[in-house]
């Protein structure tokens, strides 16, 4: 069971730790939450489940005591010890911890191959390193499902719909990858300390045929959101430009209309654009 939140502030207080508003520790002290995760995720015994900032531990002990192996990147000196000090010597074989930056590490030190023969990944994401983080994951290998831990605000991005304020390029590069499945609310009361914002459990199973971009075509991508009211023709016209009438007549035959804007083109025409600008950079002398 977590803690209450009497009992996260004591443990505090003994470790001498003050949590850290810029790394997110709002820590969790409402165990249906931990169980809906662990539900949510499917976690069972023998499964590889990826965790970022574990923090005191709460969620880490649950997914560890259901049996799972559990790799896990914290990036708090403070709370690794404390971590290294009380979970790792009970359960040696299933829990690799290691103290970095999640985004430089995105799967917690979980090697390529192993990510690749199957993982989950369930963790409560600090909002100051979410989108990055989750960019990260998304160049692959896949987890095949994810169940994070995020602000409201956050999760509204990344299930957006074109046309909208919210929809974006990391709207495009998740919802390529994975489909968004039922989550859960999360109230403020559920954290200590207490947030001040909703959160939300964002529930993503990876897609039968995940379609993952390009370095260099999620840069364009990126490009074109950040003037995202312009004329995709207008956009794409330097990034290639001897190319000529016969890029262009590619954007059409995709179903891509000079004329349209970069926020009103749907997640299937990204992908497409992103293969003709693939191909088009392969063919480049």
């Amino acid at each position: 069971m977590p803690l209450s939140p009497s009992a996260t502030r004591d443990l505090l207080t003994k470790l001498g730790h003050q949590p850290k508003r810029f790394l997110g520790q709002n820590f969790l002290v409402d165990g249906n939450i931990v169980r809906k995760s662990l539900e949510l995720a499917g976690v069972a015994a023998g499964d590889t489940v990826v965790e970022i900032g574990p923090g005191l531990g709460t969620l880490t002990t649950a997914l560890l005591k259901v049996g799972a192996e559990v790799w896990a990147v914290e990036k708090d000196r403070t709370l690794h010890a404390h971590l290294a000090e009380s979970l790792l010597p009970h359960f040696p074989d299933q829990f690799h911890l290691l103290e970095g930056d999640a985004v430089e590490q995105p799967l917690a030190g979980l090697p390529p191959e192993r990510a690749a023969a199957g993982c989950k990944i369930v963790a409560n994401l600090p909002y100051a390193i979410a989108t990055p983080w989750l960019d990260a994951v998304l160049a692959g290998p896949l987890p095949d499902r994810m169940v994070l831990m995020l602000q409201q605000e956050a999760t509204q991005r990344y299930v957006a719909s074109p046309s909208t304020k919210a929809f974006g390029a990391i709207s495009v590069f998740l919802q390529s990858a994975y489909a968004v499945a039922p989550g859960h609310r999360v109230d403020a009361s559920c954290f200590f300390p207490k947030p001040d914002i909703e959160s939300y459990l964002l529930h993503l199973v990876r897609r039968p045929a995940p379609f993952v971009f390009a370095t260099a075509a999620k840069g364009l991508i990126r490009n074109c959101f950040q003037q995202r009211r312009k004329q995709i023709g207008g956009l794409l016209r330097p990034r290639l430009p001897d190319a000529g009438a016969a890029w262009i007549a590619e954007l059409a035959a995709a179903g891509l209309s000079p004329q349209i804007r970069a926020e009103a083109i749907p997640v299937e025409l990204w992908q497409k654009l992103a293969v003709i600008y693939d191909n088009h950079l392969k063919a480049s002398p």
